[in-house]
């Protein structure tokens, strides 16, 4: 995490703490950020195991007299922008040498119960966040992930954006019937990806549409529900954060941890 974070920030050399304490490097708070995501800990929780990891505090280039107020942490979430996690997530998923063979799937994540007197505030109504992830079935790296509250656009519009974002450096992409559009497959196409997506069986010429599709390739798209589940199992079903862009931070961040994890642990 530490090395991914550096190659990223303009300055990888600043000192974790240049003034002691007072300010952090963007570095040392992305970090933070994935530690605490991988231990599953609270903003208070990570600080205070902190104190007690001397080896990791010397990887991030810490020291315990100068370790952020668990506000502070909560506060980089915020300056630190989703552009910054996407560029980290690319980067983490790299790491695996990604295939260009990739499925999409969608799973959903829990929003941490909140009082009544905040959702009546806040107009906070949307139990559940939806995540459609971007996976390479080589090496069930996450290469992409999209998150939505709203449900608005279908299915077959998120796939296509997540595509285009690889676009010239995919083949195939394989997608359940959820997925079922012919606007979609003429997408990819005109991209260079060949769609592997059952038909939907209206007439006999759908039965021949289906058995044109690759099997060994096709069903590597159950990738993406053993990379859902994994992660789940892992870093939790459910986002902490409030505010939605806040959760959606969260989701990408459990997605580059989950990538670094699988990476070290190959």
């Amino acid at each position: 995490m530490v090395s991914l974070a550096k190659s990223y920030c303009d300055n990888p050399d600043e000192a974790a703490a240049p003034e002691g304490g007072g300010s952090f490097a963007e570095y040392a708070m992305i970090s933070i950020h994935g530690l605490r995501i991988f231990l599953d800990e609270t903003y208070e929780m990570i600080i205070d195991r902190l104190e007690v990891m001397p080896p990791i505090l010397e990887i991030i280039g810490l020291e315990p007299d100068d370790l952020p107020h668990p506000s502070t942490v909560n506060k980089w979430l915020d300056r630190i922008v989703m552009q910054v996690w996407r560029v980290l997530l690319r980067h983490s998923a790299q790491l695996h040498d990604p295939s260009p063979h990739v499925a999409v799937d969608a799973t959903y994540y829990e929003r941490s119960p909140a009082s009544k007197h905040y959702c009546d505030r806040t107009n906070y109504r949307v139990q559940t966040v939806e995540a459609t992830k971007l996976v390479d079935t080589e090496t069930q790296a996450i290469l992409d992930v999209h998150c939505t509250t709203t449900r608005e656009g279908s299915d077959a519009d998120v796939c296509a954006q997540l595509a285009r974002r690889y676009a010239g450096e995919l083949q195939t992409l394989a997608a359940d019937r959820g997925y079922d559009s012919q606007s979609l497959r003429e997408t990819l196409r005109d991209m260079g990806i060949r769609p592997l997506v059952k038909h939907r069986v209206f007439a006999p010429y759908d039965h021949a549409h289906n058995a044109r599709i690759e099997d060994e390739l096709y069903n590597q798209r159950s990738m993406t529900e053993t990379v859902n589940s994994s992660v789940k199992r892992s870093y939790g079903s459910a986002v902490r954060a409030r505010e939605w862009y806040r959760e959606f931070r969260e989701i990408v961040l459990m997605c580059m941890v989950y990538n670094i994890k699988q990476y070290v642990t190959a």
